[in-house]
């Protein structure tokens, strides 16, 4: 088994892919808009671009679109812009 810093982060990713989210924090929950104002620092953190994606989907249940949204709120816009130009 690999050994080193860049290690520790996979696993604690994996980790959190078995955890459950609460109910109101998902589609339709009192809480859930709070969650995804979060999700843009989540996605601008050190990681897999695809273990996040899978995350979101996955796990905070979102739709594509509302993972594409807070890629763009991420990344500034770059998401829109480069679809355009």
């Amino acid at each position: 088994m690999p050994h080193g810093p860049w290690y520790k982060p996979l696993l604690t990713e994996r980790n959190n892919m078995n955890k459950q989210i609460k109910k109101e924090f998902l589609p339709g929950g009192s809480r859930r808009q709070e969650l995804l104002d979060q999700v843009p620092e989540y996605l601008k953190a050190p990681g897999l671009q695809a273990n996040k994606h899978m995350f979101c989907i996955d796990i905070l249940k979102m739709t594509e679109t509302e993972y594409l949204e807070a890629l763009n709120k991420a990344t500034n816009g770059e998401v829109e812009r480069s679809l355009w130009n």
